[in-house]
């Protein structure tokens, strides 16, 4: 005996029932994972992209069309008060500031026993100064002529080693700092110190703002990626690892 063909209401109710489960369950990971797909996208995937453009324009040693430009605006600025203080910012940005606390940092949460956070800043700064200057060696760019800069450099320019110590310590602290109360003004103040010393670097004329782009989009795909290899996806700093639980077993 033949079945009677589901009715088309039926059909209809079903499929509904079927997306709105999905639904449901699309909103509960991100809920859970939400966060940690936004770091993926913006932390890893989008500047891994853009590295990649700026990496293969300086292989094929093409000129990027708003290095000049940019470098030439910057120098017109030039005045003896903005000299001091850009000196002093490159300086904070590396030997001065961002080395120094960055060791601090690692130092300070090992002392007070925060170990998975110290090695989280431990391999993600440690390894991005590495990392750093294995690809300078990699790509070999010269340094900016356009002028004689008040603070010369020697070594290779792609990518700055300021923009992306600075970066990398800006990434890490955000990152730590995410799930309290300091996440904002820590956010705040980390983007400007870095958009500052990215700029002095560029003002003084010993990197291309190519260098500066390319330092920060490498200190946020190595932080990111450092973060997400260390407290995997089921942790978050300052908690311990989450309990297991069993299964209770049915009353008899």
């Amino acid at each position: 005996m033949a079945q009677a063909p589901t009715p088309p209401e039926q059909t209809v109710a079903a499929t509904g029932d079927a997306l709105q489960k999905e639904a449901r369950f699309s909103l509960a990971v991100l809920r859970v994972h939400g966060w940690r797909l936004a770091l993926v996208f913006l932390g890893l995937l989008l500047p891994m992209w853009g590295f990649g453009e700026l990496a293969d324009e300086i292989h094929g040693q093409d000129a990027i069309p708003f290095d000049e430009p940019v470098l030439r605006y910057a120098h017109s600025l030039a005045g003896q008060g903005l000299d001091r203080m850009f000196l002093i910012v490159s300086k904070l940005g590396y030997s001065h500031g961002v080395v120094p606390f960055a060791v601090a940092l690692v130092i300070g949460l090992a002392a007070r026993r925060h170990f998975r956070e110290a090695t989280f800043a431990l391999f993600a700064l440690g390894g991005s100064g590495l990392l750093n200057m294995a690809t300078k060696r990699l790509f070999s760019r010269e340094r900016p002529a356009l002028w004689e800069s008040l603070a010369p450099e020697t070594t290779f320019s792609f990518p700055s080693g300021h923009a992306m110590g600075s970066a990398t310590l800006a990434v890490v602290l955000i990152l730590l700092a995410w799930r309290t109360r300091w996440r904002w003004p820590v956010t705040l103040a980390m983007l400007a110190f870095t958009a500052v010393v990215g700029f002095s670097r560029v003002y003084l004329g010993v990197h291309y703002p190519s260098d500066i782009l390319a330092g920060w989009a490498g200190a946020s795909v190595w932080a990111a990626a450092m973060f997400l290899l260390i407290f995997r996806f089921h942790r978050h700093p300052w908690r311990g690892p989450e309990p297991v639980t069993r299964p209770v077993s049915p009353p008899r």
